[in-house]
C-alpha cells in the first residue's frame, strides 16, 4: 500500500498514528506530496479525484480516501489480538465515531482560518468569516474538554483524532492559545502525546 502524505497534515497524521497503533506501519509505503489548496495535483488526482491527502493506493491500484475511510480500512487488516480502534457495535461505536467527526470539524474550521490568514493579504481578510470559524474551533475544543474526562488508557480512534487535532492547532496556532481554561484536555493531551505512535509522527512546520 502507498500513502500520499504531507507530514504537517493532521488528517495524514491520524492515519499514520492509527496504522502504528494497529501494528501496520511496516505495510505502508509513504510518498511525499504537498498539494496546493488552489490547484490540483495530477499524480494525487489519480488516487483521489478531489486531489486531497491522505490518499491510500491499494495493491490492486485502487484508491481510498479520506482519513475516516482509510482508518476504517486499516481496521480490517489488524491481526488477531490487536485491539480495535472503533468498537464494532453499540453506543461506544457511535461515541467514537461522533468524537472523530467533532475533531475533523474542528480541524476543518481551523484550516480555513489558517489559509485565510496565510494566503490572503491582510487587507482582504474576511473578519466575520475568521470569527465564525474560530468560534467553531473554540466550541469544539470546549466539547473535547468535557469528553476527554471519559478517555481511558486504551487508545481508540476518538483519542487519536483528538490528539492530532490538538497537536495541529498548537503547531499552526490559527486561533491562539487553546490550553486556557481547558485543564482536562491539556493534561490528557500531554500524556497522550508521549505515546510512541504520536512521537513517531510529530510534524515539523
Amino acid at each position: 500500500m502507498k500513502l500520499y502524505y504531507t507530514p504537517t497534515s493532521p488528517f495524514v497524521r491520524k492515519v499514520l498514528v492509527a496504522a502504528r497503533e494497529l501494528g501496520l506501519e511496516g505495510r505502508i509505503e509513504t510518498e511525499f506530496l504537498r498539494p496546493a489548496p488552489v490547484a490540483t495535483n495530477a499524480e494525487l488526482s489519480k488516487a483521489n479525484p478531489l486531489s486531497k491527502i491522505p490518499a491510500l493506493v491499494l495493491e490492486d491500484g485502487s484508491g481510498l480516501y479520506d482519513s475516516r475511510v482509510i482508518c476504517e480500512y486499516l481496521e480490517t487488516l489488524r491481526s488477531d489480538g490487536v485491539p480495535a480502534l472503533v468498537p464494532p457495535t453499540g453506543p461506544e461505536r457511535f461515541r467514537v465515531l461522533r468524537l472523530q467527526a467533532l475533531c475533523d470539524g474542528i480541524l476543518e474550521a481551523g484550516i480555513l482560518v489558517f489559509y485565510e490568514r496565510a494566503m490572503r493579504p491582510p487587507a482582504l481578510h474576511w473578519e466575520d468569516w475568521l470569527s465564525g470559524q474560530t468560534q467553531k474551533v473554540q466550541q469544539g475544543l470546549d466539547a473535547l474538554e468535557r469528553e476527554c474526562a471519559h478517555f481511558d488508557d486504551a487508545p481508540d480512534l476518538a483519542q487519536i483524532a483528538a490528539g492530532v487535532t490538538v497537536g495541529w492547532l498548537e503547531l499552526r496556532n490559527p486561533v491562539g492559545d487553546i490550553r486556557v481554561d481547558r485543564p482536562n484536555l491539556t493534561r490528557w493531551y500531554d500524556r497522550f502525546a508521549q505515546r510512541p505512535s504520536m512521537q513517531a509522527t510529530v510534524p515539523v512546520a
